[in-house]
């Protein structure tokens, strides 16, 4: 079920800063108290192959966001620990060295849980009566962009092997705060300093005529 309208879910976790420090987020509370928007990323497992590309790519994006006013989170349910270690791998050997925003280490899956993003489904042992967890148990490469009330206005999800477009997150982010500053509803493939519309049949129209 979409969470796109919905307020962020309130769940303090543990995480980590470049220079090793363990911290406690919420990321409801980021946006809201430092009235900022949030992109939080999850993928999937440190020191795998596709991760460290976007990991690296969202880092060079980092001025792009901070002059939009928006907080920049990664996150996977590896330990703090594993965070550090990657932290401090080097770019040229899979490492994210160089990366100086804060990862989450949703160890207890609380929060990707309420999400709904892990590749776990659970099934009943007839033999053993339990449930055991099928699946990695790890999240998908899920985004959520947050305004400065908590609301999410976007959310996607990509499957393991299908790394995202940093610059598709720019463009939305610009569109929102068009929409919340101007009033104006932004057509497809709207980029800042285009053209907008008002929320009318006849804006609309007259769009399509010119485009």
């Amino acid at each position: 079920m979409s969470l796109v309208g919905k307020k962020f879910p309130s769940i303090t976790v543990d995480a980590i800063s470049e220079m090793g420090d363990n911290l406690r987020i919420n990321i409801f509370e980021e946006a809201t108290k430092n009235n900022k928007k949030v992109l939080l990323f999850w993928y999937p497992k440190d020191f795998t192959f596709v991760c460290p590309t976007e990991l690296h790519a969202f880092q060079a994006a980092l001025p792009e966001f901070d002059s939009r006013n928006t907080v920049v989170i990664g996150a996977s349910c590896d330990t703090n620990e594993v965070h550090f270690a990657w932290l401090n791998t080097a770019k040229d050997n899979g490492g994210i060295e160089g990366v100086t925003y804060p990862l989450l280490a949703d160890t207890t899956r609380n929060l990707s849980t309420a999400l709904g993003i892990l590749d776990a489904e659970e099934e009943f042992n007839e033999e053993t009566g339990d449930y055991l967890i099928t699946g990695s148990n790890v999240t998908y490469r899920a985004t959520y962009l947050i305004d400065e009330t908590g609301k999410i206005f976007h959310e996607s999800v990509n499957d393991m092997p299908l790394g995202r477009n940093v610059n598709e997150y720019l463009r939305l982010i610009d569109a929102y705060t068009h929409v919340q500053t101007k009033g104006e509803v932004c057509p497809a493939n709207w980029e800042q300093g285009k053209e907008a519309m008002t929320a009318d049949r006849l804006s609309t129209a007259a769009y399509l005529s010119k485009n």
